[in-house]
């Protein structure tokens, strides 16, 4: 049986779109697959600054909130190692992901862990996953300059290795009952694929 690691990262709760089609996702699928879910808000995962980039760094000599972080990013990338799939809920806000979501990869990308560095440039060193990505927003941004979101995942996801990426999009959600409800059915439909 396949693995899949589910990383949820609206603040919203079950007031989400994406977190409600993940959830739904997660019920259908449920015997299918063994999920593994990541709420990246609950608990909130520390966002980056010195303390945090010194407890990623090859420092050893690292404080009991440090060791604290580190462990948390080790658990963290030993997720990822663990699933065959990521499935990835990015809700669009003010234009970019989400903090949560922002904090998580800050923490998964670790050098010497998760890439490192060589003659010919960065090489990922997480090989072999898939990466769904469910991005919900409120207007339409796909395939436009706004949609600042698909470029970003899908370099960062390829930097540390995860190059087949694949994007489920429920757009417009705050358009109108029709197109939202449209959009929402037609991500279902998409994620029944993964």
């Amino acid at each position: 049986m396949k693995n899949v690691l589910v990383v949820k990262s609206s603040i919203l709760g079950n007031y989400s779109a994406s977190t409600t089609l993940i959830n739904e996702w997660i019920e259908s699928q449920k015997n299918s697959y063994n999920i593994t879910e990541r709420d990246t808000s609950n608990p909130a995962i520390p966002v980056l600054d010195a303390n945090v980039m010194g407890a990623l760094g090859a420092n050893e000599d690292l404080t009991t909130e440090q060791a604290a972080i580190r462990e948390l990013s080790d658990n963290l990338i030993t997720e990822i190692q663990q699933a065959d799939t990521l499935l990835i809920a990015a809700p669009m806000y003010n234009f970019t992901v989400p903090t949560q979501l922002k904090n998580w990869i800050d923490l998964i990308a670790r050098a010497g862990v998760t890439f490192k560095y060589t003659e010919q440039g960065p090489v990922g060193l997480i090989e072999g996953k898939k990466a769904v990505v469910l991005t919900t927003r409120g207007g339409m941004h796909k395939d436009q300059p706004s949609d600042i979101i698909t470029g970003y995942l899908r370099t960062v996801l390829g930097f540390v290795g995860i190059t087949d990426v694949e994007f489920v999009y429920a757009e417009g959600l705050a358009m109108g009952e029709d197109i939202a409800n449209a959009q929402l059915n037609q991500a279902r439909t998409a994620l029944s694929l993964v």
